[in-house]
């Protein structure tokens, strides 16, 4: 057997046993080019669309493929029930690459490069975490025709619904565990934010379904962040993304999922948005399911969460 056609017996024999394909693309635009893993499912299933997946802020797309203690991630789970996946990379974090003004880089830059990849795969469905939320929330009203459907997780709503904070490190700060602000932190225009361990345990890893025995190789996995998408995330001087018209991103099916101890994302504060938007809205002690936190991929119980979305995405027929 050749060489060529021993890698591609190899690599049809690991799609076989993972039930997918995994490649990768560039994307994005001039400015801000995007990295993107694909996982294409061996077996497609006719009528699911392609889901690309939006990390949020300090993590990369690694996030949606794998956990830390090495469980299969999101990405292959939804591959392996017939679905394209496309997992990127913001701009300036993981394999995307990162120019001198990455301390600049806003959630409009990101929407803006993101709509070429969506050009690209065609008619699809989002899954936002966090601060990815308010870019997602951006591509759907821009690109209305293509986005046919959009999960949040513990995401971050448009700053329509949010208050603004002082452009004041000493006020931001003194919010800063207050759960109606958003636990907001501060962040210096000037240079690149980096969190330490502390700040992990404090809002990523603080519940009993975080796989904390990984705590250490999930913290390796961190990266440092734009300091405007941070002032965005929490509207601080008003700097957060509006949207111009809620009711066209409620033209399409929304689910919103919340875990029961996330500090930034109580009941509240993500039943409010999915009512602003017209969307779902899960919480889900009220499913039974409690002691998730805001990394609901990387809890021990991924797969069921996983699984309620799969479930929503295929009742609404995309």
């Amino acid at each position: 057997m050749r060489e060529d056609e021993k890698r591609e017996h190899g690599t049809a024999a690991l799609g076989l046993a993972t039930g997918h394909m995994h490649g990768c693309l560039y994307s994005g635009n001039t400015a801000h080019p995007i990295y993107a893993d694909v996982l294409t499912p061996v077996q497609p299933v006719p009528g699911r669309l392609p889901m690309v997946m939006i990390h949020g802020a300090f993590h990369t797309g690694a996030a949606y493929l794998t956990t830390p203690d090495g469980r299969p991630g999101w990405a292959p789970y939804f591959a392996r029930h017939g679905r394209s996946v496309y997992v990127i990379d913001w701009p300036g974090h993981g394999r995307s690459p990162a120019g001198p003004g990455f301390h600049t880089l806003s959630g409009h830059d990101i929407a803006r490069s993101m709509q070429s990849l969506v050009e690209e795969i065609g008619p699809c469905v989002l899954l936002a975490h966090s601060a990815g939320g308010p870019i997602a929330w951006q591509l759907a009203e821009n690109q209305s025709g293509l986005i046919k459907g959009i999960v949040g997780v513990a995401p971050g709503g448009p700053a329509n619904i949010q208050k603004a904070l002082p452009d004041d490190p000493e006020a931001v700060a003194a919010l800063r565990f207050d759960e109606d602000a958003g636990c907001p932190i501060y962040s210096d225009p000037g240079t690149v934010f980096y969190v330490d361990v502390e700040f992990i345990r404090n809002y990523w890893a603080n519940t009993p379904r975080f796989p904390v025995e990984a705590l250490d190789r999930y913290a390796r996995s961190i990266v440092g962040e734009s300091p405007r998408i941070l002032n965005e995330r929490f509207h601080i001087g008003g700097a957060g993304l509006m949207v111009q018209n809620p009711a066209v991103i409620g033209q399409r099916p929304i689910l919103i999922m919340t875990g029961e101890q996330d500090p930034r994302h109580p009941r509240k504060t993500d039943e409010a948005l999915a009512r602003y938007l017209g969307g779902d809205f899960c919480f889900l002690p009220d499913l039974g399911i409690t002691g998730n936190g805001h990394m609901l991929m990387l809890d021990d119980n991924s797969d069921d969460l996983a699984r309620l979305i799969d479930t929503w995405l295929n009742e609404k027929g995309i």
